[in-house]
């Protein structure tokens, strides 16, 4: 374990509520997720799309420095006001900021300023709470985005350094231990039915919930079945061996120019030695194993291997009506959350009749709702008590360096 990290516990040791338990729970998580990291690996990005786990960890303490306590703490003490720049991510409302393919040249601050940086933070936001008690609920609301934000890049972080790793011709483990545990069944998959008519999609309620959920409205669905499990290595190591990747018909058009720009083969991290297949993962070079879930592909991919099958990637709303759907349907299905981030059909767009929240927070979803595809579900990697069944995880559909998979459906006609 860094020793940095290991001495870097910065919690509150006597909370006064259940939000300030959970806040600097979550705080001491993203410290013990980059604890098996060195300072030079913290340091580095594999990719464009991908950031270094020191960056995630200034990040999200930039978040709270700058939308809870400069704003709701009298006195607030800046703590470098050069980490504006070195740390916002995409926020216009913020100014100007490192460019996001340039955050590997951060070398500077040094891994020891950003976790006194966070130690600064930690103890300004313990100062809070002990201040404003009980907080206002606008205030309440913003560290409880806050505390999701964090636990997004928790398992960002952990994507991140896996394409890092990926790229060293080491091929390091993070840890030993940390790999995909879950087997899945070698027989056929089972298909569940589920009836069509208007359905009621989206978040409702008082817990948390991104604004991207909402409103809920209705939806009409028609009959579909969905597969009771995942696709597995197993199943995917056919399609490569049918030709998949060779076959143009099975192909939306931008995804085989992909498949041959980029000379895909097979999913991210997949090598080929001889007759046998292993991958990288967080538990360093593995063999592929047949009756795992597959993951690391990309929305063009999954939708290849779907008309391979005959079948078709679900819907958004299929998926959450699944779901959400009565005890005995939903115990047939297994695995829809806790495994891989699940492609849908659905394209990101809003919901009828959103609107994004005002001010700088609004920038946080809305404004990315193009192009992209969502996932649902959540991946072994997402931290405790993140997901949930109304959840909208979005990316490009080239996107591959997520622990991102598939379950099928297929129409009821």
């Amino acid at each position: 374990m860094n020793r940095l990290l290991r001495d870097a516990t910065h919690a509150d040791p006597h909370p006064h509520s259940a939000q300030q338990s959970r806040l600097f729970a979550t705080r001491q998580r993203s410290l013990a997720r980059a604890a098996p990291l060195s300072a030079e690996d913290m340091t580095v990005q594999a990719c464009d799309d991908a950031s270094p786990a020191k960056w995630h960890l200034a990040h999200v303490t930039w978040f709270f420095e700058t939308f809870v306590l400069l704003e709701n703490l009298p006195g607030y003490c800046v703590y470098d006001p050069a980490f504006n720049y070195c740390f916002n991510s995409y926020y216009e409302s913020q100014g100007a900021r490192q460019p996001r393919s340039m955050r590997g040249l951060l070398t500077r601050p040094s891994l020891d300023s950003v976790l006194a940086y966070r130690a600064h933070v930690d103890a300004a936001l313990a100062e809070l709470f002990a201040a404003r008690r009980p907080l206002p609920p606008e205030l309440a609301s913003i560290i409880e985005l806050g505390i999701n934000h964090e636990q997004q890049h928790q398992e960002l972080l952990l994507t991140d350094i896996l394409a890092l790793f990926a790229a060293s011709p080491l091929r390091p483990a993070y840890h030993p231990s940390t790999s995909q545990p879950l087997k899945l069944a070698a027989e056929p998959a089972d298909w569940i039915e589920f009836p069509g008519g208007i359905h009621k999609i989206g978040h409702e309620g008082t817990q948390f919930a991104w604004d991207n959920e909402s409103p809920r409205h209705d939806a009409l669905i028609h009959p579909f079945r969905l597969a009771d499990r995942l696709v597995t290595n197993g199943e995917w190591l056919d399609f490569i061996a049918d030709g998949g990747y060779r076959t143009a018909s099975l192909w939306l058009a931008d995804g085989y120019a992909m498949v041959q720009r980029e000379g895909w083969p097979a999913p991210l991290y997949w090598e080929q030695h001889g007759a046998d297949w292993q991958a990288m993962s967080l538990a360093g070079m593995v063999g592929v194993d047949r009756a795992a879930p597959v993951t690391h592909v990309s929305y063009f991919e999954a939708d290849a291997f779907a008309r391979w099958t005959g079948h078709r990637l679900p819907t958004e709303f299929e998926w959450e009506t699944a779901a959400a759907a009565i005890p005995s349907a939903r115990a047939q299905l297994h695995d829809m959350f806790g495994a891989v981030w699940q492609w849908t059909q659905s394209a990101y767009l809003p919901y009828p009749h959103y609107r994004p929240p005002e001010g700088a927070i609004g920038e946080y979803n809305g404004k990315f709702m193009v192009s992209q595809q969502v996932l649902r579900g959540s991946s072994f990697a997402t931290p405790p008590g993140h997901a949930r069944t109304t959840y909208r995880n979005f990316f490009y559909p080239h996107h591959r360096w997520q622990f991102t998979g598939l379950r099928l459906a297929s129409d009821i006609r």
